[in-house]
């Protein structure tokens, strides 16, 4: 096969073709980045030029994954780059292929309505709120949305997912949660709560400058 045109790296130990999570989730951190900040630039100001370009780069940066190869796509250069002194966790190839399959389908789509057509739309902001989900799942939590889907379909073709949850049959001691630790995070809830209730309104009122003493 050709190294050039190959989906995922041959390595020794590993019956498939794989790829490297830890730069995978690098840049899904980098994307969420790019997205959110579009994001608040439009909900502030009404600004959506920045996001007309982001929904560029990451067509291309799909297209280049999909039907290029993975190696050559821009922002997973600069995951690398990010995570280069990092030992590489090997994923399977084709479970994060089906995931960016779902990527490049929703940017493809808001490409279209927000820079081809020039529209917004409930459409554009469910599609944008999902891409956020998933990028900020994956980076954070190394939680691929996509991943599970296709084990859910191909259960005999899922290997060597990320956090090796297609392998694990039991949680360890140090996985485990308590009722003790779903009380503190109940307390949490609850806490949240009770500072809306009490400060709600004082909460509201604008913050003025400290260096400035109020006419």
């Amino acid at each position: 096969m050709n190294k050039n045109t190959q989906f995922g790296q041959i390595v020794n130990g590993y019956e498939i073709a794989v790829l490297n999570n830890r730069e995978i989730r690098a840049t899904a951190g980098i994307m969420f980045l790019m997205a959110f900040i579009s994001l608040v630039l439009i909900l502030s100001n009404g600004n959506f030029v920045p996001v007309k370009y982001v929904l560029s780069i990451f067509v291309v940066e799909f297209s280049t994954r999909l039907f290029i190869n993975p190696k050559y796509a821009p922002l997973l250069i600069i995951g690398r780059m990010i995570v280069s002194n990092q030992n590489p966790e090997y994923v399977g190839s084709e479970q994060k292929k089906f995931a960016w399959f779902i990527g490049f389908t929703i940017s493809l789509v808001m490409f279209f309505l927000l820079v081809v057509m020039n529209t917004f739309s409930p459409i554009t902001g469910v599609a944008c709120l999902i891409c956020l989900i998933l990028m900020f799942s994956e980076s954070a939590f190394g939680i691929c949305f996509g991943c599970k889907i296709y084990r859910f379909i191909k259960k005999d073709k899922a290997q060597y997912c990320p956090g090796e949850v297609c392998d694990i049959k039991r949680k360890y001691e140090i996985q485990k949660i308590s009722v003790k630790q779903l009380l503190v995070v109940f307390g949490l809830i609850l806490f949240v709560a009770l500072l809306f209730i009490l400060f709600q309104k004082t909460f509201s009122l604008n913050p003025h400058n400290l260096f400035h003493s109020n006419p």
